[in-house]
């Protein structure tokens, strides 16, 4: 039905009821915008949101009736539907504009839905979670028509009560709600056959952006990717929680998952991994003597720089104070040192230093010793000696100092460690 204001279906001119009531609204936003929110009791303010809250959905319900009715749009303007004119008209993004299209049809099919749209007591968010669940229903060769509408009925109750993440979890497995005997197996060989598709999905990609960092991304089974999740947290919690004792402001939380994705894989134990081209699991760091002395020296991740990557010698330093790195360094094309043994701090005098130091040793800084590394105050490549004397717990943030060419530090008589930069 067009809205056109040459078109009279309802006995006067449709266009004139749908101004009146459009301006109606504009008005009265204006006038609440237009009010000083400093002079609003609290009671007031709850009551708004409350009723905006309903009011949103009331909105929405009203635009995806007429998105649900809206052919003719795309028929005058030559569209495949009418996205392509709210791209052109409202600036809404193409595929926002046809998600919402496809929420409008699908509402329409819905009638309890649509009327829990209408009175303002299920959201738009909502809507959408429940008539996924209803369209996976109807394609359940399992369930029957009366099942469906059930379904409905009990989605729509729920929503009343439950936010749209507790809806979605809700309406996975409501078909066994309705009834649980029959439906039970059903829903286990579902779930069987959603971990199966799962695995068949998992995959990860891991590329070189040429830039000091490598970019990586992938899809993981709910399981693993959970357990992924959490071991990540269990990193970044701690040094989180470290950042707000100090008062230092708090970085951006994928910033902080990242740090502690990268802290994950440093402490790795390789003898818990499996072996890896006939050895144990390591990384090679390849370096020649006289680069790894200088301060601007260039190293090589891996055998060769055709099958690695370069990484600076203060970095190849740093990593060479970890048991996961086998660091090669070489003289006129000969092997002068492959890591031996005493190179690096054995677990008895980690636990000693942790006993003794009790925290990161830089100047200022409290990180628990759990989260620290063990750091050669004398570089080894000079000659630093692998003992208690030598060695110092320092955070990763305050490791990387100490083995940045744009900081110098020095031990204070209190033991801690000033960091300066270089003039």
């Amino acid at each position: 039905m067009s809205l056109g204001r040459s078109i009279d279906h309802w006995g006067t001119n449709p266009g004139d009821a749908i101004d009146a009531a459009s301006k109606a609204i504009e008005t009265a936003l204006q006038d609440l915008l237009a009010t000083d929110l400093a002079y609003w009791r609290t009671g007031q303010k709850k009551d708004l949101l409350e009723r905006l809250e309903k009011l949103q959905a009331q909105q929405a319900a009203l635009r995806l009736r007429v998105l649900a009715s809206a052919g003719d749009i795309a028929e005058e303007t030559g569209a495949k539907d009418a996205s392509g004119w709210m791209r052109a008209e409202l600036l809404v993004d193409k595929a926002v504009a046809r998600s919402q299209i496809k929420l409008a049809s699908s509402v329409a099919k819905y009638d309890l839905v649509a009327a829990g749209l209408a009175e303002g007591v299920v959201s738009q968010d909502k809507a959408q979670v429940i008539t996924k669940a209803l369209d996976k229903i109807k394609t359940n060769p399992v369930a029957s028509s009366e099942d469906l509408v059930l379904a409905e009925k009990l989605l729509v109750d729920y929503a009343t009560r439950l936010t749209a993440n507790e809806l979605h979890i809700v309406g996975k497995r409501i078909l066994r709600e309705i009834d649980p005997v029959w439906f039970e197996d059903a829903e286990a060989k579902a779930l069987l056959a959603e971990e199966e598709r799962a695995q068949q999905k998992t995959a990860l990609r891991v590329w070189d952006n040429h830039d000091g960092t490598i970019g990586f991304d992938g899809v993981l089974p709910v399981s693993i990717g959970m357990r992924f999740k959490r071991l990540v947290e269990a990193w970044a919690q701690p040094r989180k929680q470290q950042l707000v004792g100090k008062g230092a402001p708090l970085p951006p939380w994928e910033r902080l998952m990242g740090q502690s994705f990268a802290r994950l894989l440093e402490t790795i134990d390789p003898a818990a991994l499996p072996r890896h081209g006939g050895d144990a699991t390591t990384i090679n760091v390849v370096i020649s003597l006289e680069e790894l002395r200088k301060d601007l020296g260039i190293a090589t991740l891996g055998y060769d720089e055709t099958n690695g990557a370069t990484i600076s010698a203060a970095e190849a330093r740093r990593m060479a104070c970890n048991a996961t790195i086998i660091p090669w360094v070489l003289g006129d094309g000969e092997v002068l040192d492959a890591g031996r043994g005493s190179r690096f701090f054995q677990p008895i005098q980690r636990k000693a230093m942790r006993l003794q130091q009790k925290c990161c040793q830089a100047e200022g800084c409290d990180m628990p010793p759990e989260w620290c590394d063990a750091h050669h105050l004398e570089p080894w490549a000079a000659g630093g000696k692998t003992n208690l004397k030598d060695g110092a717990l320092l955070c990763p943030h305050h490791h990387r100092l100490a083995h940045n060419p744009a900081y110098v530090h020095e031990r204070l008589p209190d033991g801690t460690i000033r960091f300066t930069r270089r003039p």
